[in-house]
């Protein structure tokens, strides 16, 4: 799962490797707190997890007024 860091198209999704990050932590807090994963968890630890919805399109960033960001699930389609 962690290869898919070699490749830039992730890194690209989100405009740098810095916001990258920041997603990434962002989502982590998020499954911490109770959030459902958007894909199967199958034996995977939370940060491929993460990497993996940000793979399939399942969370993107939305910015806010106060020049950041909020992360966005899709939450309706959240696997229990």
């Amino acid at each position: 799962m962690i290869e898919a860091f070699k490749s830039e198209e992730v890194v690209d999704k989100f405009g740098g490797r810095f916001r990258l990050t920041a997603v990434i932590q962002r989502r982590m807090v998020q499954l911490m707190e109770g959030a459902r994963p958007l894909v199967e968890r199958d034996g995977r630890s939370d940060l491929e997890l993460v990497v993996q919805e940000i793979l399939e399109d399942k969370i993107e960033i939305v910015e806010t007024q106060s020049g950041g960001f909020e992360i966005v699930a899709e939450a309706e389609e959240a696997l229990l």
